[in-house]
């Protein structure tokens, strides 16, 4: 089990660093779709405890 999950992490720097290499574009993309993925998780979290107090 800890073997796979060494071998997923080096999988994805891989492919980070590829993608960071051959395309700054696309890796920007990829990182401003991960930043607004979890600002609106935050943003939903908040929400909801909103909610809960009211």
């Amino acid at each position: 089990m800890v073997q796979t999950k060494k071998i997923a992490v080096y999988v994805v720097a891989v492919f980070a660093l590829y993608t960071i290499i051959t395309s700054p574009k696309r890796a920007t993309d990829f990182v401003q779709i991960g930043f607004e993925g979890v600002s609106s998780a935050a943003h939903g979290v908040g929400e909801f405890m909103t909610q809960l107090i009211q």
